[in-house]
This record gives C-alpha cells, sequence and structure tokens, in this order.
C-alpha cells in the first residue's frame, strides 16, 4: 500500500466511526448526563441529584411533608419521617407516647412502657405486685413471688415443703421437689423402693437393674443366656456370637 492510498483511508475513519450504531460504538464513548442527575462516583451510568427521584420515565422532585427527613434508603418516595413520627399516607404524623412510656427503636415509630408498667393497645397500667413478689423485666404478669412462695391467681402464698422434701424455683413444680430416693405422689414425697440387684437413677427419681439383670414388673430378674450368645450393650438382653443368628429364645448357625 502506498502513502498517498493510507493517507485517503485515515483521513475517512472519522466519518466511518460516525456511521455506526450507538449500539455497536465503543463502551469508552460516554452518554449526556440527564437533567436533574449526575455521572456515578463509581462504575458507569448516572444517578439522580439528591432531592430528586426516578419515576420511571422522569426525574421529578422530591417533595418533603413537615417532620421529614431526605432519604436514599426509601427508593419509593425518596423521603422518611423524622423520630418520633411515622409515615401516613403523605404525610408524617406524630407518634402518641402515652403517659409512663417512652419511644423505642432508632426510628422512634413504636413506643414501650417504662418499667414497672404493661402495655396495652393506647397505655401503660401499672404493674400490681403482690406481698412476697417482685418485678420482672417481662410480658406476661409482669411479677414472681420470692422464694419460698408461688403464685396462685394474683398471690403469693407460702410453698408448704412435705418431709424429704426442698424448696425449687422450677415453674414445672409446686414450689418443691422430694430428695434423691424418694418420688411425689400427692403433696408428699415416699421413698422410692429399690429391687434387689437394682440401683437407683443418676437423678434418683427411680432405679435401674444391673447389668445382667433385667425389668420384669417392680423387679430384677436375671438375664438368661444361651448358648453361643453374650450380654449386650444394655445389659439388659443378648446377642448371639458369630457366625449363629438369634432364632426365638436360642443361637442356631445361618443355613
Amino acid at each position: 500500500m502506498n502513502h498517498r492510498r493510507l493517507k485517503r483511508l485515515c483521513a475517512a475513519l472519522p466519518l466511518l466511526l460516525l456511521a455506526i450504531p450507538d449500539g455497536s460504538r465503543s463502551q469508552g464513548i460516554s452518554k449526556e448526563v440527564p437533567v436533574n442527575a449526575q455521572a456515578k462516583s463509581y462504575g458507569s451510568g448516572w444517578e439522580c441529584k439528591r432531592g430528586f427521584r426516578w419515576d420511571g420515565t422522569a426525574r421529578i422532585a422530591i417533595t418533603l411533608p413537615e417532620n421529614a427527613y431526605l432519604s436514599e434508603t426509601s427508593y419509593q418516595s425518596g423521603w422518611e419521617c423524622k423520630r418520633g413520627y411515622k409515615s401516613d399516607g403523605g404525610s408524617c404524623v406524630a407518634v402518641k407516647v402515652p403517659q409512663n412510656a417512652y419511644l423505642s427503636g432508632s426510628s422512634g415509630e413504636d413506643w414501650e412502657c417504662e418499667r414497672g408498667y404493661q402495655k396495652t393497645r393506647a397505655s401503660c397500667f401499672p404493674v400490681l405486685v403482690p406481698k412476697n413478689g417482685y418485678l420482672i423485666d417481662s410480658s406476661g404478669r409482669g411479677w414472681n413471688c420470692d422464694r419460698g412462695f408461688r403464685a396462685s391467681g394474683n398471690e403469693c402464698v407460702a410453698v408448704k415443703v412435705p418431709q424429704n422434701a426442698y424448696f425449687s424455683d422450677s415453674s414445672l413444680t409446686a414450689g418443691w421437689q422430694c430428695e434423691r430416693g424418694f418420688q411425689q405422689s400427692g403433696d408428699i414425697c415416699l421413698p422410692i423402693e429399690v429391687p434387689r440387684n437394682g440401683y437407683l437413677n443418676t437423678l434418683g427419681t427411680g432405679w435401674k437393674c444391673e447389668r445382667g439383670f433385667k425389668r420384669e414388673g417392680g423387679d430384677c430378674v436375671s438375664v438368661k443366656l444361651p448358648t453361643n450368645a453374650y450380654l449386650d450393650y444394655s445389659g439388659s438382653d443378648w446377642s448371639c456370637d458369630r457366625p449363629f443368628r438369634r432364632q426365638n429364645d436360642s443361637c442356631a448357625l445361618s443355613q
């Protein structure tokens, strides 16, 4: 290719680029930024200026209601209510905080009652703590009974601990539990009768049979081992040695 022909091709190159459709041009050619928009601080494209939002067809100015502020996290309206106010249609209305209550949460759109009060639909009523009771920070009745007392309706009544028992704070008991080796029977604690070749379980609330014995009713009876058998892991049953298999009460060779 001679020098004159190369010169003519270089002169025609700008015209060829203009003839290429927009979708086929290099990504490096930037588009014009629309009115009330600005180039993104990172990446490509543009975004609405502060105080404007995109409604799908145009960039419109955000109209702030009273007691509101511009917010980039609220994509639909472009604004949020100040703390202590909540959105109601297109405005911000004050949260009504009743007596003995305070605004809760970072947004302040709700309220909670102060200690010693319980929340109803629109007010806080005082927790009535009975004699021998105390306030607790939880829902429900808002109080518990002192040790040695239990709740009965709206009162704290003294716990009557029977012989061979002790106070218990468990909500599953009547305020007392039987000592180890005794079991509850109505309002008293009866001794657990451990049979021969048996022993109290870990909690002391019942009994188990020694290894080599099994439970039958209220007794521990010896496990009868057939020929070619051994006590299994439970100690109350047996398995057959290999290559024997269990058949009823004996161990037989596999057919």
